[in-house]
């Protein structure tokens, strides 16, 4: 086979590894921010439960000081009422006492009803305490994780670009240049086969002369349909082809 299509065959197989690297290297922010996000999540959940406490807290110290106002007053209504000079009057301080010990009442009602309510909260604050400190260290493991596997996937895509290189340095400019044009227009798939005398990627049938002229093999040629290089009986093992190739050159 000729050697410029065998250096191609080895070429589209490391651009293939190569786009397949930097497309698990390009979803590392992607990955990074969902990992955040969520955590994000867990956070503003804790905030809430947090506040629902905080402010359940806050009622029940507002109904405890109105108690204290409340008791005041009925001390003082109780001060008052001794000095009572008629039936009446003392009748009143009593109403009002009353009215007073009904309000107290209400609050400590209020106060029992926020306090069986802050049990469940502040149980539910502690456990996510707890699960959001879990989760920030699994988050954080999964971040170097992802670090450290982008770090080996940029570096054998690094390794694999230059190998790439030593490649592309061996093939005729003219070959090359038409190899990059096509692999950019089809996503990396810039050879096809055309052993059964169609292009196997466009599938469009070969001219008769133009396929004879394919299975002598002495001449680079490209697909009239989708300008694919073509190759007739493809090599099975690229690199022991492309070390025979080269061994001839």
């Amino acid at each position: 086979m000729l050697q410029d299509l065998v250096l191609a065959l080895r070429l589209q197989a490391l651009d293939r590894k190569i786009a397949s690297l930097e497309s698990g290297i390009a979803t590392l922010p992607k990955h990074i921010a969902e990992i955040e996000k969520r955590l994000e999540v867990h956070k503003r959940r804790l905030e809430g439960d947090r506040s629902a406490l905080a402010a359940n807290v806050r009622d029940r110290r507002k109904m405890e000081g109105e108690i204290q106002v409340y008791q005041a007053k009925m001390s003082k209504l109780r001060e008052q009422m001794g000095a009572a000079k008629t039936n009446e009057h003392y009748q009143a301080f009593q109403k009002e006492i009353a009215f007073l010990e009904g309000e107290i009442r209400k609050c400590e009602d209020k106060i029992i009803g926020l306090m069986e309510h802050s049990e469940p909260l502040d149980k539910a604050v502690k456990a996510a305490e707890i699960s959001l400190k879990t989760e920030e260290k699994d988050v954080e493991a999964e971040k170097v994780t992802a670090r450290d596997r982008t770090a080996v996937d940029q570096k054998a895509s690094a390794e694999l670009k230059a190998e790439r290189k030593t490649i592309t340095d061996q093939m005729t400019p003219k070959i090359y240049t038409e190899y990059e044009r096509v692999r950019k227009n089809t996503k990396n798939t810039p050879i096809a086969d055309a052993t059964d005398g169609r292009c196997s990627a466009c599938q469009i049938a070969l001219r008769p002369q133009f396929f004879q002229d394919l299975r002598k093999q002495d001449q680079i040629m490209f697909c009239e349909s989708c300008s694919r290089l073509l190759t007739y009986n493809p090599v099975v093992n690229v690199e022991a082809d492309a070390a025979a190739s080269q061994q001839i050159a």
